[in-house]
């Protein structure tokens, strides 16, 4: 948008490469105008948290630049952030857990992975940078270098013990979750299993798997001909899952936090509210007329 050509969006998204740009251009006093008219559209086109984010990262951008003395003038100044309203239905209900457990045609890369952030709370980036040497599976217990840098601890549970074993095949280090091909040329020495010569694999691919694995199950009414245009289920919406579950089984504000590693209470009010089964549950339970049948 800088360069006064509109943002791809879809596919076409994935992969796009900016035209090159002089800084000087940014100074062109028609810029405001013209990207206030592209934002608008692009924020048409796409959900809140994307438009915001790309804002973001932007304004991250011409700070450092007007700092530098390369720029006069910051050219988004004037476009708001775009209002996003809470998603309250975040949660999955025990029923659609239930049904990514059952999914025929996963491999067992991707139910190992799903199994470890179900059952550990985990951020998805945190368990895909997990070395072999990093796991404990005796005590079901991993290092992790969590947001910010520091080395915590996460726990998993009979699930994903049972499955590591097998994922990890006899191999002693290297990266734990791989790519189905050998790595490609630069890529770096410690993202490469020295075993069988594959890559790590990216946040940006587990990401991809998930959301078409479970299309269906995020749109179980869908028509056939709906199926390529539906969005399945994220990764970050798995943890919340996790944690919202947690919440519901009683689990402390001082265990959640440790679980969530989250540096505040305030930021776990969004996991702690009672999900679709909770409400569903209490309100069964307060029916007159299940009272009298019982």
């Amino acid at each position: 948008m800088l360069a006064r050509e509109p943002t791809p969006i879809g596919p076409d998204r994935r992969g796009a490469k900016p035209p090159p740009l002089e800084l000087a251009a940014l100074d062109d006093p028609g810029l405001p105008k013209a990207l206030a008219e592209f934002a608008a559209a692009r924020a048409d086109a796409m959900d809140p948290d994307t438009v915001n984010r790309e804002l973001s990262v932007v304004r991250k951008a011409i700070g450092w630049w007007l700092r530098q003395g390369w720029i006069a003038a910051d050219p988004t100044f004037g476009i708001e952030r775009r209002p996003s309203p809470p998603d309250k239905t975040k949660e999955l209900s025990l029923p659609q857990v239930a049904a990514v457990w059952s999914l025929e045609g996963v491999s067992l890369r991707d139910k190992t992975l799903w199994r470890l952030l179900y059952e550990t709370a985990a951020r998805a980036e945190e368990v895909l940078c997990l070395n072999v040497e990093d796991l404990f599976t005796a005590d079901k217990r991993g290092r992790i270098t969590a947001k910010g840098g520091a080395i915590e601890w996460i726990h998993w549970q009979s699930g994903a013990a049972q499955l590591l074993p097998r994922l990890i095949a006899g191999r002693t280090e290297g990266p734990l979750f791989l790519t189905e091909r050998r790595a490609s040329a630069g890529t770096p020495t410690m993202d490469i299993c020295p075993a069988t010569g594959r890559a790590r694999l990216s946040y940006r691919r587990a990401e991809e798997i998930f959301e078409e694995s479970t299309r269906l199950l995020a749109i179980p009414l869908a028509r056939p001909e709906q199926w390529d245009d539906l969005q399945g289920f994220t990764l970050h919406r798995w943890r919340h899952t996790a944690l919202t579950h947690d919440a519901e089984s009683g689990t402390s504000t001082p265990m959640l936090l440790a679980r969530s590693r989250h540096a505040s209470v305030r930021s776990l009010e969004r996991y702690a509210r009672p999900g679709v089964d909770a409400v569903a549950r209490h309100v069964a339970s307060q029916d007159p007329a299940a009272r009298r049948r019982n």
